[in-house]
Parts: structure tokens; sequence; C-alpha cells
């Protein structure tokens, strides 16, 4: 008893006198991250003055971040905040930073210019939120005149409801044995080949909604090789739009990592529907778009919600066409801020270069979520 009594007072005494040392001299690493979990240094560069405000960034501290900022008199810490997080509920608001890259564009001894881009870490991804950043020194410091964007502003109006909409009634526990649910919407996949690539083995097609009742679709491909004994199965899930209302077509794109398409005798594909309730609001409307040729290639435009919702999430879907009609590719992008009724919000997707040439026209959809269920 005596010994366990005498090693429990060596080791308390030992772990008081570690904390007393860390405390006193602590490592330059355990320094550097001191406080409330960022980097800590002086903003006697412009790149540090950014550095700072990005860990800021990271760690929510807005207060301090917004403190920090050259401009602040133009603007309140909530439309700081709100200008990066987003007004609205959207794929930001939930996102964490995950980290940011910082590149000098111009500099003199009073004021330079970076180029700071934040890389978000979302449900569907890292969404990269690009700043051009301008600084001025104030004495041995440097200072960020943060950029802030507009907010989006809808004036009251009244917005006639004029769109169609179903609604499904299923059999309930109580009903009779015999009673049978409708039956399930009829697709039909209209365009399907395989492709390619460095990576692997991408089949493209698309799918349509032949009926006259909406329809939650999906698509699964099954690469076969000799003896159609079964190589790989793989499902479309996010290259394609799943909700589909009457006749509507939807592009889709099924990824098989390091596959080989000399190996494929054929492909079995099979697609999925089942019968939701759905409306045609919210209507979002494209504007100018166009395509871009190389160098970075890409589709933009802008997408303008024409409902009275504030539309949450939005994926805009590319399918990109040959001059024969040839279905090249599919493209899709995440708008990572809510669709205000009203309000235009850009889009701009980057296409392969090296697929760029062969694109002779392109169709463009736009997949939708709002909190309370697909629209």
């Amino acid at each position: 008893m005596k010994r366990g009594a005498l090693l429990a007072w060596f080791l308390g005494a030992v772990t008081v006198a570690l904390v007393i040392i860390g405390t006193i001299w602590p490592v330059p690493a355990a320094a550097a991250f001191a406080g409330e979990g960022r980097l800590l240094q002086s903003s006697s560069t412009p790149e540090a003055a950014v550095q700072n405000l990005g860990e800021e960034i990271r760690t929510h501290d807005w207060e301090k971040a917004y403190e920090s900022l050259a401009n602040k008199a133009k603007f309140s810490e909530f439309e700081f905040e709100h200008d990066i997080t987003g007004y609205y509920t959207g794929l930001r608001t939930y996102a964490t930073l995950d980290h940011f890259d910082i590149s000098p564009l111009h500099a003199t001894n009073d004021d330079a210019e970076m180029q700071f881009t934040l890389y978000w870490s979302t449900v569907v991804g890292l969404q990269p939120d690009e700043r051009k950043l301008h600084l001025v020194r104030a004495g041995n410091d440097w200072e960020v005149d943060w950029p802030i964007g507009e907010k989006p502003a809808v004036p009251p109006q009244v917005i006639p409801v004029e769109y169609l909409r179903w609604d499904v009634i299923n059999r309930g526990p109580g009903d009779d044995w015999g009673v049978q649910n409708v039956d399930a919407p009829t697709v039909r996949i209209v365009d399907m080949h395989p492709v390619q690539r460095a990576d692997g083995v991408f089949v493209l097609g698309e799918l349509l909604n032949e009926d006259v009742v909406p329809a939650y679709v999906s698509v699964s491909a099954t690469l076969q090789g000799p003896n159609n004994s079964a190589i790989a199965t793989e499902n479309a899930f996010d290259k394609i739009s799943h909700l589909l209302l009457p006749k509507q077509v939807t592009p889709f794109m099924i990824e098989f990592p390091d596959a080989s398409l000399a190996q494929v005798k054929s492909i079995r594909m099979e697609p999925f529907s089942t019968l939701v309730s759905a409306s045609a609001d919210p209507v979002i409307e494209i504007n100018n778009q166009q395509f871009n040729p190389g160098p970075e290639a890409s589709l933009t435009g802008q997408l303008i919600n024409q409902s009275g919702q504030v539309v949450n999430v939005a994926r805009v879907l590319g399918t990109l066409y040959d001059k024969s009609g040839q279905l090249v590719w599919v493209v899709d992008q995440y708008v990572d801020q809510a669709l205000v009724p009203q309000t235009p919000v850009a889009f701009d997707i980057h296409i392969p270069e090296d697929l760029a040439g062969k694109v002779s026209s392109e169709r463009l959809i736009v997949a939708t979520y709002s909190f309370g269920g697909l629209l």
C-alpha cells in the first residue's frame, strides 16, 4: 500500500511539473495555436494578414476577423459573417473551411492585392470560393479591405402559384390485403454508351420518364466480361437528376474507377423508378447560357428562381453533344448559396480540355432541393 501511494504521489508531482514547464516554456507549435486554436502571428506582411484572416474564418472567430478589416465601417459584423456563410440556408451554411490558398497578385509599399481561395467542405465535396482582396498598410501592419457582396433583396410582392402538383396516396396498414399501390412510373434509357478515360470507364446516357406521373429514378450498370461474368456494378448517384416530372429527360454518368473497356464484352443496364409526390414548382430559369471553348473551357450562365420560395440547394447538370448529336460528356456543379426569388446567381462549370473540342451543343437542367423534400 505504501509503495502504491508513493507511486501515485510521484506521478502526480511529475504531471504538475510538466504542466508548469509547458505553460512557461511552450513549444513553438503549441504557442502558435494558443488561445483560440488559430495561428498567432504579426500582420507585418500582406500574406500574414490574409493568413490570420483565413485562420479566424476557419475557427468562426467572426469578431476578431471583422475587427481586423480596414473597411469594417462600411458594413456590420453580421453582414460580414453572412457574406461568407450565406444569408439563407444553403450548402455553405453547415460547411467547414477545409483549407485556403493565398496567391500574391500585386504589391507596393502601401497596398497589395492577393487572390484568396477558400475551400469549403460540404456534404457534396469541396466547394471553392474565390475572393480578390485589396490590402492597405496601417503603420507596421497590413489590413484587408473585404470585398463585401450585395445582400439579396427581394421586394414585397405577390407571386401567383400556377403549377402542376402530384400527390400520392398509398395503401395504409389497415387496408385489405388485396388493395394494390399505384404502379411505378415507366422510364426508359434513350441513350447509353461507355467512354474510356485515364481514371476508368464511364457509362454515359439519358433517361426518360415516359409516364404521366412524376418518378424518383436511378440507373445501375454492370460491366460484363467473357461468358457474361460480372466485372463490377455501380449506380448513378451524383450526376443524375433523381426527380423526373412526366416526359422529362435526365442525363446520367456512372463511373467505374480503374476499369478497362478492353476487358468489357457487354454492359447490362437497369433503370429504377418509384412513384413520388412532386410539383412543377420551383421554376428555375437559366439565363445567358454560354459554352466557352478552351483554354479553360466552361459552361456559364445565371440561375433565376422564378418561384416565391427559397431554394436551399441547386445543382446544374449539363449534357454535352457533338455535331452528330452523340453524347460526349456530363458535367455538373452545385451552387453553394441558396436561390432567393428573382435574384440571379451565376454558375461556371469546368469542361475537360480534351473533350471541349468535340462539343457542338449542350443541354442544361437544374435539380433543386428545399428543406422539406425534393421538388
